[in-house]
């Protein structure tokens, strides 16, 4: 049996263009002499759908996408996801299901069991489904599986999901493949986890396995594809891009196919996931060019970077509003940047306006004091209503460059440098983005050398330093981790090592700071545990 592995980038609601990319694998694999073309989970809607499962002419557009596909799936078989009523009504109303069509019908159709709970909290919308058995196609019996079903069995039978082991149960009964669609997300690490449980599931069952994951981002969560089938030995054998929509064959007999690359490194990796992020958010919202405001630091220089990289270096443009207190590096390497990058650079200076707004609130507040917070946010601000300016008249989406370890802190301004419509590197803590900085240069010296090599700096104040206000972000970052990602207390965070005093500041700075949070743009999610997609932590809250 040869199987289309059909990686593809749903848009969530845009079935007749979803329908139209399946349209194009299944001719394509048809062509190819194949004999199944497999797709991800809920590929007919696109995944996360959230709240549109509640709205009855969504369910409805996407089940009419689907009868409309069976009579299309003539001369090859076709797996897909899709959102199944329930027919029952004595839980939620809805099913994640998948279905195999051919020749006008549909053969065979099963329910998720293990409901995802982290990212999509799928037990809100959907039932789980109920047992499930293997069905024979072109003389192969098929274990058909939906994400999480092997991923986490253990842990799904735990939390309530009736799952038991479905798989062993078929294979028990004569399943010789295992067909797994997903809608896995991407977060840094994660690639290698799933290698590991994928293989190690097709040489414990000792039967090949295919692998079909969605690629591409919606809104903050990013799919990394990386589609794969494996022999019965747990063999790597066939593999798609990553981050890519791609189409790789698998022969199920000879449990040989295609192998395509994919990243080498974790970083490398990264980097991909943030411009797929920034390219698929501007596009699926509307968006053809960007904004980006440089400052001369590394955070505004490496979105730019990834900015060009999405969306194309004539799609870009660098506003440069520098103030009193920018520094004659900066306004260089500003300029450095922008002339690298081969982007439009627009120059506003800030000091006018800054003078104006200090005079106005004087019959309030007094003279202006000695730099104090009040003074530099005022900066910032006066920075993010130039850029919404701009992009009111021009129509560009504005992308705010704020890194996850000011944005768990609060070293941030609300209503300033947190504005825009999309927060590129919101969960890429600041060790990170010097990693990204250095991959992006080994390729081209891109950003300026003096960039990568100065202290940070929001240039607010004279002779101003995040060292000033911050622990080295080799401490913070690390303290972070453990506390955001890892949910590890103060006491076991500082028996790692770190300073418990630092690690009480840090803890009460994050708690402290999540009204910031809940009204930052969204941002692409790249680790295990996002402010966007993770930490909902209360605002109002006192504990620990």
């Amino acid at each position: 049996m040869k199987i289309a592995l059909a990686q593809i980038n749903p848009t969530i609601g845009d079935f007749e263009g979803n329908r139209q990319k399946m349209m194009g694998c299944i001719e394509r694999a048809r062509g190819l002499s194949c004999n199944l073309v497999v797709f991800s989970e809920l590929v007919i809607c696109g995944y996360p759908p959230w709240d549109l499962l509640g709205r009855q002419d969504f369910v409805a557009g996407s089940l009419n996408c689907l009868h409309r596909l069976v009579k299309s799936a003539k001369g090859i078989g076709v797996i897909c996801g899709f959102v199944e009523k329930n027919p029952h009504h004595d839980g939620p109303l809805l099913y994640n299901s998948a279905a195999l069509l051919e020749g006008g019908k549909i053969l065979h159709t099963i329910r998720k069991r293990a409901l995802c709970r982290h990212d999509f909290d799928e037990n809100a919308y959907f039932e789980p489904g109920g047992q499930t058995a293997a069905f024979v196609y072109k003389d192969r019996k098929i274990a058909l599986t939906i994400c999480e079903e092997f991923f986490d069995e253990k842990n799904a039978s735990s939390q309530g999901n009736p799952v038991g082991d479905p798989l062993a149960r078929m294979i028990e009964h004569g399943a010789d493949l295992i067909i797994n669609i997903a809608a896995s997300p991407y977060h840094i690490g994660k690639r290698q986890l799933k290698r590991d449980v994928l293989s190690h599931v097709a040489s414990t069952y000792g039967v090949p396995l295919v692998y079909v994951n969605q690629v591409g981002g919606n809104d903050s969560i990013v799919f990394d594809g990386i589609s794969t089938a494996f022999d019965s030995g747990g063999q790597m054998t066939a593999r798609a891009r990553d981050f890519e929509e791609d189409m790789v064959i698998f022969d199920a007999d000879t449990q040989q196919g295609d192998m395509h690359p994919i990243s080498r490194s974790d970083t490398e990796s990264l980097l991909k996931a943030l411009i797929a992020g920034t390219r698929d958010y501007a596009r699926k919202c509307g968006f053809n060019k960007a904004l980006v405001g440089i400052s001369g630091g590394m955070d505004s220089a490496l979105t730019a970077c990834i900015a060009v990289r999405a969306m194309g270096k004539k799609n870009v443009v660098g506003v440069f509003m520098p103030s009193q207190y920018t520094s004659r590096n900066s306004i260089e390497d500003a300029k450095a940047l922008a002339k690298n990058l081969q982007i439009e650079l627009v120059e506003i200076p800030i000091s006018p306006v800054y003078d104006q707004t200090l005079q106005a609130l004087s019959p309030v507040l007094g003279e202006a004091s000695s730099h104090d917070i009040t003074e530099q946010n005022i900066q910032a601000r006066i920075r993010a209503v130039l850029l919404m300016a701009l992009s009111n008249r021009l129509g560009h989406m504005v992308l705010s460059s704020g890194n996850r370890s000011e944005l768990a802190v609060g070293y941030c301004t609300l209503y300033g440098d947190m504005s825009g419509g999309l927060a590129v590197i919101s969960d890429v803590p600041k060790t990170g983005v010097y990693e990204l900085a250095g991959l992006i240069n080994k390729r081209k010296k891109v950003i300026p050398n003096r960039i990568l090599q100065k202290p940070p700096s929001a240039e607010l104040k004279p002779d101003q330093s995040d060292r000033d206000d911050l622990p080295p972000y080799e401490i913070l970052d690390g303290i972070l981790k453990a506390y955001i990602e890892d949910n590890k207390g103060a006491g076991e965070i500082a028996g790692m090592g770190f300073d418990p005093q630092i690690v009480k500041e840090t803890i009460g700075r994050v708690n402290r700071n999540q009204y910031k949070r809940r009204q930052a743009p969204p941002g692409l999610k790249v680790t295990s545990r996002s402010f966007a997609e993770g930490l909902r932590y209360p605002i109002a809250w006192k504990w620990g």
